[in-house]
């Protein structure tokens, strides 16, 4: 390996989480799960935080949590409401996320895990990232990927 390709390598920063929904009780088993495991609990986002939503949202909705992690044992597990709309199905509301500071890699990714599968939403700019999308390959397990700015958690 030559020297051009280490120094490409070092600065490609990829993250790989796991991400669990919830039906509107997200704030509960956050607090669950950092009590459990005595961490600390991190600041919550609710859907009513979001700058512009694209959507209306009732007093409900607007109180549900969009994004909240928990680090345990040196590992972030992130947690979410469901968005309104999307079906929540117990058991089936864990997708794993993907993060990388490598544009192409997250568009190779993208186009590779949505053969055979089904994208759920095309990468686009969103207020967290310059492109995210969400994908569930042929085996059904959902992906999130998104390009990290450096500031994900």
């Amino acid at each position: 390996m030559n020297t051009i390709s280490i120094e490409i390598q070092e600065r490609v920063k990829m993250v790989l989480q796991a991400f669990i929904n919830f039906n509107g009780n997200c704030r509960e088993a956050v607090e669950f799960y950092a009590k459990t495991f005595g961490v600390e609990k991190q600041q919550m986002m609710t859907f009513g935080d979001m700058p512009n939503p694209d959507f209306p949202m009732d007093d409900d909705v607007k109180k549900r949590i969009v994004y909240t992690f928990l680090n345990i044992d040196g590992h972030n597990l992130m947690f979410s409401d469901t968005m309104p709309g999307m079906p929540f199905v117990a058991g089936n509301n864990i997708s794993l996320t993907y993060g990388s500071t490598d544009k192409k890699r997250i568009e190779k990714l993208f186009n590779d895990l949505k053969a055979g599968g089904k994208v759920e939403m095309e990468l686009q700019k969103t207020f967290w990232s310059e492109s995210y999308g969400m994908v569930t390959d042929k085996f059904g397990i959902q992906w999130q990927l998104s390009l990290d700015d450096g500031k994900m958690q």
